[in-house]
This record gives C-alpha cells, structure tokens and sequence, in this order.
C-alpha cells in the first residue's frame, strides 16, 4: 500500500512529537495500515490505541480487515465499538470505535486512562462528534497526560491550517489510483432519479467492465434503485446490492467480499463508501451528486439529515473510487455547468449545539481547542433548552443532566426516556425511535399531523396487522430501534400493545415542556405555546378540537407557526406532573388595542394565559414600567415632543457623529428606545398615561442622559444661535446626518470672508443666504468664493427688485444690516 513507504517517517515523527497530522488520498491504506503499525511502538508500552471511525459500517469493516490480518477474530488483539454494539476483550489492544463513543470515553474518565493513542481517522468529514472528540483529546493531552499521542488522519483537508492550529508536523502520502474518466450524465426532463441512475446503469454495463458503484443520498433512493435495476439482467448475472448503515452486520459483510465467479455487481450505496471501506471489483462509479448530512430542522427541535449537494472534494473522492484497480469511469448525474463547494462544511456551524453545550457543561470549560470555534448563538440558544429540560441550573449541570449525558441521545429525547415513569418506559422508547427516524406514513398519510398515527402504524406492524399507508421496511427499522432502547435502559417489559393518544402526550411534554400548546378560546385552529409564541392547526388536523397538546414538529414563521405534528395533552395529567408550572402573576401592562394600560392577575401555565381577573389596587410603580413598553411600542413620536427639545435631540446626535466627545451617549432612535427605562422611566412614576407626562419633563428626562460637563460641552460645540456681522443672533438648524443650517439675509453677512464654523472650528455651517423677503439665494459653505463669483450676478438681479435695501459693489467693506436703507431726508 502507498502508505506502507511512509509509516517510518511515521513512527518517527510520533516518537518525537505528541501529535501529527497525516494527508492520505483514498486507497492509501491509512486505516488498515497505520493503526498496525503503531501497536509496535516504544511509547505505547501497554496503552491501548484508539481509533475513531465516523461511520458504524466502516468501523466493523476496518475492525474485521485488522483482525483477518492478524489471522484473529475481532474482539482479541483488535476490536470495536459502536452504539448499540461491542466486540472487545481484555485483550483488545487496539479499538476501533464510533464517534459518540469516544466522547463517552473521554467523558468518564478524563485522563484516558490505559490509552497511549488517540487516532481520528477520515477527520475531512467534520462530524461534531468528531471535532469534540479531538478538543477534549487535546484538553487531556495539554493538561493532564502530555505523552498520549494524537494522530490527525484525512483524506481531502486543509491539513496545512489543521497542522498550525494543532502545532504540529504535517505528512502527506500519496494515493494507489488509476486514471478515472469523467463523463456528466444529464437526466431527462420530468425524469425521476431512480429512472435517470437504471439509464446510466445499462448504458455503463453495457459499455465498461467489472463492477459498478452508484453514490445515492440515502436508504429510501436506494430501495427505490434496487425496485428499478430488479429487471435489468437475470440474477445469475447481475446482483444488486444496497450498502447503508441500518443493514445488518451480514449483508454489510457480503457486500465487503468480492463478487461469485461470472457474475456482476451494483452496489448502491450512500456515503458510507466514500472512504473508509474499500469495495472489490468496482471499476465504474455513478454519482448522484447528493447526499444526507444533519442539518438543524427548527421545526423538530432536532438536527436532522437533510438531502444536500455534495462538496467538490466529496465528488473527487466518489471518483476515485472507479481507480482503485485500474482506469476506470465515473459518471456524474449533474450538469458539467454546476459548481460545488470546495470543502464540506463543518457540522459544528450547522446543527443544534444543545449537546454540545451538554458535553461542555459536564467537562466543566467551553475554552477548548476546536478546528471551528461554536457559534456564540447557536451555543447560547442550546444552554436555554438545556434550562428548560431541567439539565442546567444556571450554567452548572444538575443530577438530571449528568443521567441525560449518559444516554448519548439528542437532550429532548433523553429527557423523555428519564421522565417515564415505570409502566411507560417502553412507550418512551416508541416514541424515541419514531422521533429519531423518517416518517414511516407514505403517500397521503404522512400528511397526517398526529404522531398517534405513527405509533398505531408501529403497533399494528408487531402484531402483523398490514397497514397500507405504511412502510414495513421503515417500521421495521423504527421497531429495531425501540428494541435496542429498552436494552439500553434495561427494560424488560414488552411493548405496549394500546394506548391513550394523551398518554404519549404526556411522554412527549417531557421532550418539548417549551412546545405545550393551549387552544384559543376564540380560534380553534390557532393554539398558544408555553413559550410565548402561537401557531396554528392546518384546516384538515387531525387534532382538530384538541384543548391541549404539545408539538413535535412546528413550522416557525414570523407572526405565528404552523403545527406539523403533535400529540394530544390532558389538563389534569398536566397539573399532576408540573404543578410548579401552573400559577398566578400580577401583570401591569400597555394594552395596544386598547391604548391604555391594564391591570389584571392572570393564572398561567408558563406563559400560556388560562384566565384573567381585574387586579385590585394594583402597585403605582409599576405603572410606569408599563408606560415604558408603550413607548417600546409606540415608538419615541408618542412622546410630547416640542421644536425646541426636537432641536436639543438634533444637537446631541451631532456631537455623536462629529465623534467630537469621548463616551457621547446614543441619541439615536434606536438607542433612546433600547435605554428607555433608564432616562425615561423615572419621569413616569406616580403616571397612569402617557399623556401626563409634560414637555418640561421630558425634556429634563432626556438632558439627564448627559453630565453636567457634557450639558456645556453640547452648548460650546453646537450653539442654539450664532452672532453674524449684523450683530444679530441667528438660529441654527440642526438635522443629524447633515451640516447645520445657518439661514441669514445676505445683507447680515457683508464684509465676512470666510464660512462660519461651529465645533471648535471643525463643522462649517450650511448658509442660507436669503433675499430682503426672506427667500433663499443661494446655499453654499464657501462665503468666499460666493462673494467674489455669485454676488455681482445676484446684485443685478436683485437690485431692481429690492431697490431699498443695500446692494454695494464691494461687499467686503460695506456695513452689514439687518434693515433696508434710511429714507432720504
């Protein structure tokens, strides 16, 4: 293998230095060879050396390659462990595990203990397992355990930024393939994708040798292909076969192994073989171009796996795996004229974070060393989840967080699966599995907004009812699933065979206490959240008159959302299981409709209001904490503004744009209005309406925002009035975001050369230079240039008209005036 000349260097590089990063292409033999290889070092001494592998099928694949090379069975020397899974003994010195799995790992017993190496093996695909898994491996690493090893391994990654970001060597190996031709395959108009790969599958039999490959985005477009190619060739020629990671450990070994003699294969699979797992035989590759990857849904509440393009580097390796024996072929289901990302993005920017923000809590720091650092909201968003669950009090985790952290599972679910009580704990696993799996409904049903539906489709299934708007292949899946739940929890009760749709409802409050929905008392179809918002039934639901019930699914939009899916809730079962949920408040508010303010006592469940009585004697302080969200609400031209005080506003937001004064409040509308209680509200008290607020008030409300030093400086750099020649006191004009105004009879201003500047000299004034009647003749900040290239043509023209004012022809010696000339005697 390529990779085989490189692994003295190697061994070197890692005897030196704690980490490494390693760049081999696809067909390298990095995952086979390099954990081997390691097991001989000095350092590792009696350490185990663990792998990291993104996927299930790939980590029992590389598992069974290492341990057949070895002439063992998996679980001696090397073994593995996926969720769900494990093949280790105390023998095992070498792990291939899954991601989450090595979070765990890490999370239990935070030196490693035992551990001389941590491999992150095809690191390019930036799961956010992964990237957790490499920041709290290094948080080790630096703080308690210096020689455990940490090796860096992908196939298409900027591995030079990773290198520095680590401080770490850098090797690069060269990859073992064969030169790959690369055709685009158009698909037809109005053409499905299954009909579009069984073309391209025939045209590349037909045309090429050996076995094909076909890239889809997932379990259902694989099933709908193999219906397709079922008639293409006689199955004594020709096998189709589907590769994903919900296929049993068999059928993913058959597919491992190389094909009977005289007979030909086509493989369809998901990303599972875009690395990792080397298939014989395949001399041509179909790539659809697409694929699942997690995505945050907001409608669940969930990350889910959303149908995406694949990455440039995604499509390159696809491709080579047609050259791993030979020249080969790949055909690209996508126009030629389509371009891709480089890179794929990293998980981290784009899935929820409440695990996360979970793992961090328990390992008691957020200050780890990610490749890409969490986004702030995201991070922040996932902590208030986490405080409804009742994971996190304040930023500390709680008993109930360090149970939900155990269970490896999305914090909605795992919160579910705790609340159960005894006799429904294999219900909540129901629920869990159909939670996490695609809609097993087809056709019209999915529509349907009730889970119930789902769950009856479930349970009719176990008892081979048939149930035509269901998919057996996705309730078998979803049944699996619960099974592997109620072993996790070590439950041994069957499943439930009937049951109240409130009684999964209840279940279900647990994993969304912030979806728990109330139906307005005026509007059937519309229901308010427990967290304030509201959203609405669709005009077909099925529940339909439902006074109470949470929500699984909620389209958000930004009035009101759209309820997708849910579950009935009954009022009693509520009170009983959150009674410190239910109670009374005090509410003084702005009522806008009324456009007055209200004072009631209303009894609530969180914020979904249940009843509402006048409040007697409500506190006077609160008032105007009310009339400050009028304001909020109504806006700043509420407020009893006068010209002189819009002015004074004018002069102030000036001084904040010339950036003239070192800490200048914001005057601006959005800054008054984000500080309205600080400036604003103390001028209310004793107030029960806006109107009773005074001019003269306001005006001392909003000059308080300023010091007394402040105050003068505001009157020193932007003066109400300015003495111009005349001797007279002329107004000036202020409007942020433009020069002030001076407006003046041009007669005023004989004999000054130079532009009046206010600003300690800074800010020039607009003027306005204005005829005897006092109609503008010109605007303009250059007196100077006026004066010696305007003037004579304003004198001509003026002159006739107002013959009894001053119209001298040499305006830089003539005396200003604000009167017309005295009469001759």
């Amino acid at each position: 293998m390529p990779i085989d000349d490189l692994l003295p260097d190697l061994q070197r590089q890692l005897a030196e230095h704690a980490r490494l990063v390693l760049e081999a292409p696809p067909g390298a033999g990095k995952t086979t060879r390099v954990p081997l290889a390691l097991l001989d070092a000095d350092w590792r001494g009696a350490g185990r050396i663990i792998m990291l592998e993104p996927r299930r099928v790939a980590a029992r694949a590389a598992a069974q390659f290492m341990a057949d090379s070895l002439g063992q069975s998996v679980g001696e020397t090397v073994g593995y462990r996926i969720r769900f899974e494990s093949r280790v003994s105390a023998d095992t010195q070498l792990e291939v595990v899954t991601e989450g799995i090595l979070t765990r790992m890490i999370q239990d017993d935070p030196s490693l203990d035992g551990v001389a190496a941590v491999l992150f093996d095809e690191f390019h695909e930036r799961h956010l397992s992964a990237d957790l898994g490499l920041a709290l491996t290094l948080d080790v690493q630096a703080q308690l355990r210096p020689e455990l090893r940490v090796l860096v391994m992908s196939a298409t990654l900027d591995g030079e930024r990773l290198a520095a970001l680590l401080d770490a060597p850098r090797l690069q190996s060269q990859g073992r393939a064969f030169p790959v031709t690369i055709e685009h395959y158009a698909s037809r108009r109005e053409e499905s994708l299954e009909q579009q790969v069984k073309r391209c599958v025939e045209m590349a039999l037909a045309r090429q040798e050996g076995d094909l490959l076909v890239f889809l985005p997932g379990q259902r477009e694989i099933n709908r292909c193999a219906d397709v190619l079922a008639g293409v060739a006689a199955p004594t020629e020709l096998e189709v076969l589907p590769l994903h990671g919900e296929l049993p450990v068999e059928r993913q070994a058959e597919v491992l192994r190389p094909a009977a003699s005289g007979r030909r294969r086509v493989v369809l699979a998901t990303n599972v073989a875009e690395s990792s797992v080397t298939l014989p035989g395949v001399r041509m590759v179909i790539d659809s171009g697409l694929a699942r990857e997690p995505r945050f849904d907001p409608n669940s509440g969930f990350s889910r796996l959303a149908t995406v393009a694949i990455s440039q580097a995604s499509a390159d390796q696809r491709a080579g795996r047609a050259g791993r024996l030979g020249p080969g072929y790949c055909y690209r289901l996508w126009p030629e004229s389509q371009r891709l990302e480089p890179q794929r993005r990293a998980e981290i920017a784009q899935v929820d974070l409440a695990g996360l923000a979970l793992e961090l809590a328990a390992w008691g720091s957020a200050e780890l060393l990610f490749p890409d650092q969490p986004p702030s909201g995201a991070l922040a968003a996932g902590r208030d989840l986490l405080r409804q669950l009742g994971a996190l009090q304040d930023n500390a985790l709680t008993d109930l967080g360090r149970r939900m952290l155990r269970l490896g599972t999305e914090p909605r679910l795992a919160a579910m699966l705790l609340a159960a009580p005894a006799a429904d704990c294999a219900l909540a696993c129901d629920l869990a599995a159909l939670l996490e799996a695609r809609d097993p409904l087809r056709g019209g049903a999915s529509r349907r907004d009730d889970l119930y539906a789902r769950w009856q489709a479930l349970s009719a299934f176990r008892t081979g009812r048939a149930d035509a708007a269901a998919s057996r292949s996705a309730l078998a899946a979803i049944d699996r699933s619960a099974q592997q739940w109620r072993r996790r929890l070590r439950i041994n009760q069957a499943p439930t065979a009937d049951a109240a749709a409130s009684r999964l409802g209840l279940l279900l409050s647990h994993a969304f206490p912030d979806r728990i929905a109330r139906q307005h008392a005026q509007d059937p179809l519309r229901y308010q959240l427990a967290n304030g918002r509201s959203a609405r039934l669709f005009d077909d639901s099925a529940l339909y008159g439902e006074p109470w019930i949470v929500i699984s699914e909620l389209r958000y939009a930004e009035r009101e959302g759209h309820i997708l899916r849910g579950l009935p809730l009954s009022e009693a079962d509520l009170r009983q299981q959150f009674p410190s949920r239910f109670g009374s408040q005090d509410v003084v508010r702005w009522d806008a409709a009324k456009r007055a303010i209200v004072a009631l006592r209303e009894l609530r469940f969180e914020r979904i209001v249940l009843e509402q009585k006048p409040l007697p004697n409500p506190d006077p302080s609160r008032y105007a904490e009310a009339l400050v969200d009028a304001v909020r609400q109504l806006g700043l031209a509420a407020l009893p503004w006068t010209e002189a005080l819009s002015q004074w506003l004018e002069r102030a937001r000036c001084i904040g744009e010339w950036r003239e004064e070192a800490d200048w409040p914001d005057f601006s509308d959005s800054g008054l209005l984000d500080s309205v209680e600080d400036w604003l509200q103390p001028g209310l008290a004793g107030k029960s309406r806006l109107s009773a607020l005074s001019e003269q008030e306001l005006a001392h409300s909003l000059r308080s925002r300023l010091s007394w030093q402040q105050q003068q400086r505001l009157e020193q750099l932007a003066p109400v009035r300015l003495e111009v020649p005349s001797g007279q006191q002329r107004p000036i004009h202020y409007e942020h975001g433009k020069p002030p105004v001076l407006a003046v009879k041009l007669q005023e201003m004989f004999g000054l050369a130079d532009t009046p500047r206010i600003a300690d000299g800074r800010v020039p004034l607009t003027l306005h230079l204005l005829s005897p009647a006092g109609r503008p003749l010109q605007v303009t900040q250059d007196l100077r240039g006026f004066w010696e290239r305007t003037y004579p043509e304003v004198k001509k023209e003026m002159k006739g008209r107002y013959p009894k004012h001053p119209w001298p022809d040499d305006p830089w010696s003539a005396v200003p005036t604000h009167r017309a000339k005295p009469r001759s005697r």
